[in-house]
């Protein structure tokens, strides 16, 4: 058994500065087949870097105060608080805060404590092929996200 209390989990931010609040519980917990991590979002920030999808898992958010936005294939859709929302494999989506008023929630993913970066994709514009398209994903020894068009094969850092 562990026990941890929220605001005992180092602040740790996504390398695009996307967040200013995220903290890694599982982490915390030593969990090894289930991820969470809390969030604080101020206007204008996100979960997230952008619109991805995680090709080996499952994700669940559960928003605890404020509104939350998600872009997804079939549209937008708003989560309130009290509400969560399910992404299963292979589904694209952006969640992030375009409201005024912060939002608090939790991001829960299974299987797995912690990503397999090579099963995520993410849909950017890929300045070869002149299109949004998707880029395979890398995290460098120096904290950066190194994106690969897999299309052309154009690869470049952020972060």
């Amino acid at each position: 058994m562990e026990k941890v209390a929220i605001d005992d989990v180092d602040i740790e931010v996504n390398p695009m500065n996307v967040h200013s609040v995220r903290r890694p519980v599982s982490r915390a917990l030593g969990c090894t087949d289930f991820a969470m991590n809390y969030f604080e979002l101020e206007s204008g920030e996100s979960f997230s870097g952008g619109y991805h999808t995680h090709h080996d898992q499952e994700e669940v958010f559960y928003v605890q105060e404020g509104t939350a936005t998600f872009e997804t294939e079939a549209g937008d859709v708003t989560v309130e608080a009290g509400e969560v929302i399910r992404f299963a494999p292979g589904d694209f989506q952006k969640g992030y805060n375009d409201t005024d008023e912060p939002v608090v929630g939790f991001a829960f993913g299974a299987p797995g404590a912690r990503h397999d970066w090579d099963e995520i994709e993410s849909m950017i514009y890929c300045q070869d092929c002149e299109a949004e398209v998707g880029h395979g994903l890398e995290l460098t020894d120096e904290g950066a996200f190194r994106m690969t068009c897999t299309d052309c094969g154009n690869s470049f850092t952020i972060g």
